[in-house]
């Protein structure tokens, strides 16, 4: 611990990174492993950087998280709300730090490629290269084993490429890693949908294992009236194009509705005013929640506490606990959206009499999730991520990747 007082007399966000991370106070038990899926090692590596041990606390970043650059961008920071300092002051800027050591480890050529000394002979299929998938086949190329990324769309990182904004996540933060695991050994095919044009049976005949990644990608749907008009879209289609850049949706001059407040719902808003939208408003059926910690989650548990991000900041009105009774067709708008019929909602989500009002809308997006799918697996073939766990967080979808990249392996050598 480079400075025992540190946190006493730094505050958040003052200074540079070694000032933030000279107040990790060197718990005694250090909760942000608790918090954090990934089991990575913050007190070290704070005191590390601290210290001006740069190259050491990359090696061990490197070690437990194969994608720091992208988690220390988009993750919700589960370990900050776990850290012990958090009881009664503001936590560590560990994601910050985080991100601070992996950028600068690419700055001074500490990234390097490491190809496996001893190849196993035994081949491996990923298909999906969301975080889960990508973990998977880094773990699994580590381990000697040849392993195939297959991927339908036509480049690499699955959600991270097409359902996050750049604004939160430039695409060639992504790319330089994939390189690097591309002359790692991985191979990667873009444009091919397992199922569809690559038969599961030619899969599981070319392949000794097979890894099933492909998220969870079902949209949850608001089944009320008026869902069948023109102009209401699921989040994901949304951001998609976006990301894609063929607007084909677009909120440009629109006044736009954005249908759930988690933090899919604020990319759709950041998104819509970049485009140029008129005007948003974002509704939630939920209650707004507490901006600070209250009873209902005490620490280290992960609070629902009221997000404002950037993109709320360029502008949208948020309203919440109001459900949605029906979508109306615009007059004269030949089948298009014209504005919600909304109501207001008690804690038990259940309508409020005599709160009806309505919102205009020409443009509708549904942020609501996705619903969780069984898939079915036989013999040598395994789930990650999402498609194993149902909807959840980058860093769990990561470590479920390893995870499942360990059984693999154990499969693999029994195989033998």
């Amino acid at each position: 611990m480079g400075d025992p007082k540190g946190f006493i007399n730094v505050k958040r966000g003052e200074g540079g990174v070694r000032d933030q991370a000279s107040r990790c106070m060197d718990c005694g038990t250090p909760f942000c492993h608790w918090g954090c899926p990934l089991g990575n090692f913050i007190p070290e590596w704070n005191d590390l950087v601290f210290n001006g041990q740069w190259e050491r606390a990359f090696e061990l970043l490197n070690a437990t998280n194969i994608l720091p650059e992208v988690t220390g961008r988009i993750c919700p920071a589960t370990c900050e709300f776990a850290c012990v300092l958090g009881i009664n002051d503001d936590p560590v800027t560990i994601r910050e730090n985080e991100l601070a050591i992996i950028e600068y480890a690419f700055k001074n050529g500490l990234v390097k490629f490491h190809q496996p000394k001893v190849r196993t002979g035994k081949k491996v299929a990923v298909v999906g290269s969301g975080p889960a998938g990508l973990a998977c086949a880094v773990r699994l190329n580590q381990a000697g084993h040849s392993v195939v990324v297959f991927e339908r769309d036509d480049k690499i990182g699955g959600i991270m490429r097409y359902g996050i904004p750049d604004f939160k996540l430039e695409k060639n933060i992504l790319d330089r890693r994939i390189d690097i695991w591309e002359k790692e050994g991985i191979r990667f095919k873009t444009r091919v949908n397992v199922g569809v044009d690559y038969s599961a049976r030619n899969l599981l005949d070319e392949f000794d294992a097979v890894c099933l990644a492909g998220g969870s990608r079902v949209p949850r749907d608001l089944k009320i009236p008026g869902r069948e008009l023109k102009g209401i879209h699921f989040a994901m289609d949304y951001l998609v194009q976006a990301n894609k850049k063929t607007e084909e949706i677009t909120a440009k001059g629109k006044k736009v509705v954005v249908i759930g407040g988690g933090d899919t719902g604020a990319d759709c808003v950041g998104t819509a005013n970049r485009q140029g939208a008129k005007c948003v408003v974002q509704i939630e059926v939920l209650p707004q929640p507490p901006v600070c910690r209250d009873e209902s989650c005490p620490w280290p548990k992960y609070p629902l506490l009221l997000k404002t991000t950037s993109s709320h900041e360029e502008g949208v009105e948020r309203k919440w606990s109001v459900l949605t009774r029906e979508f109306k067709e615009k007059q004269g708008g030949a089948g298009k959206i014209g504005k919600l019929l909304c109501v207001g909602a008690d804690k038990r989500l259940k309508e409020i009499p005599g709160s009806e009002f309505e919102i205009e809308a020409e443009l509708v997006i549904l942020a609501l999730g996705f619903i969780r799918q069984d898939v079915k697996t036989e013999a040598g073939v395994f789930l990650a991520g999402d498609m194993r766990t149902g909807p959840s967080l980058i860093v769990k979808a990561i470590n479920d990747g390893k995870q499942t990249a360990g059984a693999i392996d154990r499969f693999l050598k029994e195989k033998r």
